[in-house]
């Protein structure tokens, strides 16, 4: 059970790393246009959009493994430990306000993730 809890961390880093990075590439777009240098400078070059794509691939394939490997009554709740890291990642690199209700939210789906992988 230790490797599907690790398996599942991972696979809700890379994946929250994703949506972040995604996050950072869309503020990077700019204004959208129908023009070559909106898709040349915009999209085509933004370092973010790649690294969003590599770590969505990644954690795909991770997830892929999980669903062949292990009962997805399990699997897919673990899933939601991604809500952990994408709250951590909203205080550290996005400066967002988290109110309490919202971190009690978080806690109470990990005690249901520690409650599954019992």
């Amino acid at each position: 059970m230790f490797r599907l809890v690790l398996l599942s961390v991972t696979q809700a880093i890379l994946m929250c790393s994703a949506q972040s990075l995604f996050k950072v590439a869309a503020v990077r777009m700019g204004t959208f246009s129908w023009t070559w240098a909106f898709f040349r400078d915009g999209i085509l070059t933004n370092w973010a959009l790649l690294a969003s794509g590599i770590c969505a691939l990644c954690g795909m394939l991770e997830w892929i493994y999980m669903l062949r490997h292990f009962p997805f009554s399990i699997v897919y709740p673990l899933s939601s430990l991604s809500f952990l890291f994408g709250m951590v990642i909203a205080v550290v690199f996005f400066h967002e306000t988290v109110v309490w209700t919202q971190w009690v939210g978080v806690l109470l789906i990990l005690a249901g993730c520690g409650l599954i992988v019992k």
